[in-house]
């Protein structure tokens, strides 16, 4: 956000809010120890918003649900800030000393009225209107977002919508106001603090900066080559392109993971060289040329990980890999000497010490001061820096530190995929409390929790195709079939029909998914697609 992409709160901050939009997010189910701190704050006072299609476990605790349509976000995002600025309620001050592009932002926003986005949300007028003032004039507001804002193919202008948002209102760069995407595995954040990204290097450094990547030359002795790479969308089409011939998989099952598995699973059978290194037997490694078994780095190697509030925390090892998993870190080097670049055989903490040196965000991060403190939020400059606890403070200078931030100009537009005659209603996709992303980890475990997949589907639907709780049914895209028990769920509203990645093995629920990709950053259109539903022949 603003640079380098992280949360801007810590959790502590969650619980010391008054306002709190959890927008896309069912954080009770797929971020339960966060929601303690959601809680903390609703105990306290604190006015809770479930901004969702569906009902879920967290609307439940939520002040308002605002029960939208799949895929109007940016509608309701729209409508909220017009309402904020004609109630007079923008943050006159601070949208002046700090940010710019705010007269093209209001033009842009003047159609979106209350009555325009009810009629594209489904909200009532009454409800937007409610939400844009309690947001407003709030003392301290967050907004947490999570996949339900990014796996559309506006996801990019999702975020930026709600951003705006926050700078209208002043609700970041503040001790209890912020905006905060809650990442959706354990270490994402690392992911992209260490330069898994396509466009940055180490502490979210641009490649394309010269002096930046001179840096790293002299410390690696290669060459950077200037351009982005691919992302993960652009990995596959370049697959279809055949540019790309061999594929390093590291812990990711993109054949069971990926919209329409159809296509997915025919580019990855066609590469060249397949390796994929992870602690399963995964659908893709059963398609690898080469399966290089690995630790469980979070009780079988050293490290680190960051959570969603920037924290980075050490991980230590607890027991030896069994058989012949060897861990990541070994395997890394050996191919590395293999191709000619001999790491030696670095411990965890000297690569630590080499990503301290060459990202100054965390240059204060030593692994004495993460055991001493329990963990350091970036940025943490220096070894007497105590990490920054929220991110932009120097927005509330004046006059502003850096550069502004900028509002952004983001229009609606409806899903690719609308219902129509043959394909009426619409399919979202989730994750439930006892599972976890493709099944791989949670699937085979007993959980008293866990009932298989499932198509859930409202009352209202369920009443007019005659279906009742465990029918079994047929459900269709234009992309495949799969088949299903029906479980009639009070959160889902007509219309709408909800189905997880969980259980892909029984039910290959990305069969039916579209792979309409968001061209800013290549995420798939995972939480909206038009099916059909039929009672199956038994």
């Amino acid at each position: 956000m603003f640079g380098a992409g992280g949360g801007t709160s810590s959790y502590r901050e969650v619980e010391e809010t008054d306002v709190v939009f959890l927008w896309g997010s069912n954080a009770r189910e797929t971020h339960p120890i966060f929601f303690h701190h959601v809680l903390k704050a609703v105990h306290r006072g604190a006015r809770l918003f479930a901004v969702d299609p569906r009902r879920t476990a967290s609307a439940r605790w939520a002040k308002n649900w605002l029960g939208l349509r799949v895929g109007t976000d940016i509608s309701l995002a729209n409508a909220l800030a017009r309402e904020i600025i004609h109630a007079g309620l923008t943050n006159q001050r601070f949208v002046e000393n700090a940010t710019t592009g705010f007269e093209e932002f209001a033009a842009s926003v003047e159609g979106c009225t209350l009555e325009v986005a009810a009629e594209e949300t489904g909200i009532d007028p009454g409800a937007i209107a409610d939400a844009a003032r309690a947001y407003a004039r709030a003392d301290r507001a967050m907004i947490c977002w999570t996949l339900g804002i990014t796996e559309h193919h506006t996801s990019v202008d999702n975020v930026l919508a709600l951003i705006n948002l926050a700078l209208l209102t002043g609700h970041v760069g503040r001790y209890g106001s912020g905006l905060n995407p809650l990442r959706g595995q354990n270490n994402v954040q690392g992911g992209g603090d260490m330069g898994a990204i396509p466009n940055r290097l180490p502490g979210f450094q641009d490649v394309l900066d010269p002096g930046v990547r001179g840096k790293f030359e002299r410390a690696w002795g290669v060459a950077l080559p200037p351009k982005h790479g691919w992302n993960l969308s652009q990995m596959f089409e370049a697959m279809e392109r055949r540019e790309l011939k061999a594929l390093f998989v590291i812990g990711e099952n993109p054949c069971q993971s990926e919209a329409d598995r159809h296509r997915a699973e025919a580019l990855l059978r066609g590469l060249d060289f397949l390796v994929v290194q992870d602690i399963f037997l995964t659908a893709t490694s059963s398609l690898a040329d080469v399966v290089l078994p690995a630790t469980a780095t979070w009780c079988e190697a050293e490290g680190t990980v960051t959570s969603s509030e920037r924290r980075v925390q050490r991980v230590r090892k607890a027991l030896d890999p069994p058989g012949e998993a060897r861990d990541e870190l070994w395997i890394l080097a050996q191919i590395a000497r293999r191709l000619g670049h001999d790491f030696g055989e670095p411990s965890a903490e000297e690569v630590w010490n080499e990503v301290r040196s060459l990202a100054p965000m965390f240059a204060g991060m030593s692994y004495a001061r993460l055991e001493e403190r329990f963990g350091l939020q970036w940025p943490c400059y220096d070894e007497q820096h105590p990490g920054e606890k929220f991110l932009h403070s120097r927005l509330w200078k004046e006059p502003v530190e850096g550069p502004r931030a900028p509002f952004s100009v983001v229009r609606y537009e409806p899903q690719i995929e609308s219902p129509d005659a043959e394909f009426p209603l619409v399919l979202t996709t989730g994750r439930r409390l006892d599972s976890y992303n493709t099944g791989v980890q949670t699937a085979s475990l007993p959980s008293p929790l866990r009932r298989g997949e499932t198509l859930d589907i409202s009352f209202a639907d369920a009443r007019r195709l005659g279906l009742s709780e465990g029918d079994r049914v047929r459900v269709s895209s234009r992309r495949g079939s799969v088949l299903a028990p029906a479980h009639l769920d009070p959160a889902l509203q007509a219309g709408v029909v909800f189905m997880t990645p969980h259980f892909q093995d029984e039910v290959r629920v990305n069969a039916l998914t579209i792979d309409a990709v968001d061209p800013k950053s290549g995420t798939a259109e995972f939480k909206a697609c038009a099916v059909r539903v039929e009672r199956a022949e038994r």
